[in-house]
């Protein structure tokens, strides 16, 4: 292993968590031992307070004679294992019996436990917890116990830590540099992967395998968008070979005029005429470039900042309205059938959804013949709206209803109609921006003019 790898492997993520589990562990240890540190202290404390006051209750009950009997002879009976040390003074504090030869320090008559630091003359001083009650006669019993048990409790509990965080962290060091080096060996399977792919191989992919950690799962979200990245790179080359096959028999129709025109003279009505049909191949090739750039600003959602609630109804009245006197000069009847008293709100911007169904009824009166009829509908369902534009026209084949719904695609069908192929492509990423499905259907089975439907299921507001 390298330098680098090596001290790779202490910077992955999965060595720095491991560090950070082990802290966790190693603070839980600390406080779960500090807490039976405490208790015990605490428990060791209360019990020998207890055992003090019950010896002392006992020994009150015995005569002046038998008391200082059982003091002087603490050594070899019961008395010893309960208590460390036990004297009897008189009133003037001196010594009468007992181990306990002096009056120890800062110990009060108050029926009370004392904590006191005894100073033997050679030894080292040391704690011991002390009762001092009157007796019969004037006389003042001390009782002490040592601290030797809570001493070594505390000795064992410290020990008991010192010996298990070691191996524990040790444990998880261990198992942290085995589980970096795993990840780290999956990190570099998937760098090389990327290199590949920055070396232009776009079908490379991340190894994913099953998705079973996050890793994977960040693995196979990678590959979905390199799989969208590859299929707009196909797309994007596509249209661009598209553009050029549109845009360039325009423009060669306004070189061979031009050329035509500068070939020898003519008078001003050839040259205006000329001068005129040049200008309308020109506008086709603007409308093309206008509407290419008009679907990259919606595709890049830049207008939904303007976005708010839309009454459906009224939009659609408002272009019922507009294309009416086209549709009369045709011999087509548009006929708008939404409930007038229906709330159909939507989540929009308005003037694209003008574009929208302006686009599908310009369609369905290009491609519907004279007495045909375009009607449309709407009504609400427990998820949505749902607005249709339908019409008695030639129909759309169903293989190609997704094509038509791509840039410059344009059927057998509609190749004798004026147009770009880029109507239906505005109409998608209209769509796509407000969150809505556009599905083509057949208004019926005839074989003959079977029509067209375009439906258009909107979320409700509140999901928009």
């Amino acid at each position: 292993m390298t330098d680098s790898s090596r001290f790779g492997l202490f910077r992955t993520a999965t060595f720095r968590l491991t560090l950070a589990v082990v802290g966790a562990m190693v603070g839980a240890m600390v406080l779960q031992f500090a807490l039976i540190y405490v208790q015990m202290t605490h428990f060791e404390a209360n019990r020998s307070n207890a055992l003090l006051h019950r010896e002392a209750d006992i020994l009150l009950q015995e005569s002046p004679a038998r008391l200082e009997y059982e003091v002087r002879e603490r050594a070899t009976n019961d008395l010893r294992v309960v208590l460390n040390g036990a004297g009897l003074f008189d009133s003037g504090f001196h010594f009468v019996a007992g181990d306990i030869k002096t009056w120890p320090d800062g110990l009060v008559i108050d029926g009370h436990v004392h904590q006191l630091l005894v100073r033997p003359a050679e030894d080292t001083p040391y704690e011991m917890r002390f009762l001092a009650v009157r007796v019969q006669g004037g006389r003042v019993l001390v009782l002490a116990r040592s601290l030797h048990m809570l001493t070594e409790l505390r000795y064992m509990t410290r020990r008991a830590v010192l010996m298990s965080i070691v191996p524990i962290v040790a444990f998880a060091l261990m198992a942290g540099i085995v589980l970096s080096h795993r990840a780290l060996a999956r990190v570099k399977t998937m760098h090389e992967a990327i290199d590949r792919i920055m070396e232009g191989d776009l079908h490379e992919r991340l190894p994913a395998g099953r998705e079973r950690d996050d890793l994977e799962r960040l693995a196979g979200s990678v590959n979905r968008m390199l799989d969208r990245l590859e299929h707009l790179l196909d797309e994007i080359r596509d249209v661009g070979n598209d553009i050029a096959h549109d845009l360039r028999t325009p423009l060669s129709r306004v070189r061979a005029r031009l050329e035509r025109a500068t070939s020898r003279p003519h008078d001003a009505d050839y040259l205006n005429a000329v001068i005129g049909q040049a200008t309308q191949d020109l506008d086709q090739c603007f409308s093309v470039i206008t509407a290419l750039l008009r679907i990259g600003e919606i595709e890049n959602g830049r207008r939904r900042a303007g976005f708010a609630l839309v009454d459906l109804g009224g939009l659609v009245a408002d272009i019922v309205d507009l294309y009416e006197p086209i549709a009369e000069t045709q011999g087509i009847a548009i006929e708008n059938q939404l409930p007038p008293d229906a709330v159909l709100t939507v989540f929009g911007d308005r003037d694209l959804l003008i574009e929208v169904f302006a686009n599908l009824i310009d369609n369905a009166l290009k491609f519907t013949q004279e007495d045909g009829r375009v009607l449309l509908q709407a009504w609400t369902k427990p998820d949505g709206i749902v607005l249709r534009v339908a019409d008695t026209g030639i129909g759309i084949a169903p293989h190609e209803r997704e094509a038509v719904l791509g840039r410059f695609y344009r059927s057998d069908k509609s190749r004798h109609v004026p147009g770009s192929g880029l109507g239906l492509s505005l109409v998608m990423a209209i769509l796509r921006l407000h969150g809505a499905n556009l599905s083509i259907a057949e208004q019926s089975a005839r074989e003959i003019n079977p029509g067209t439907v375009f439906q258009i299921d909107f979320p409700l507001p509140s999901a928009a």
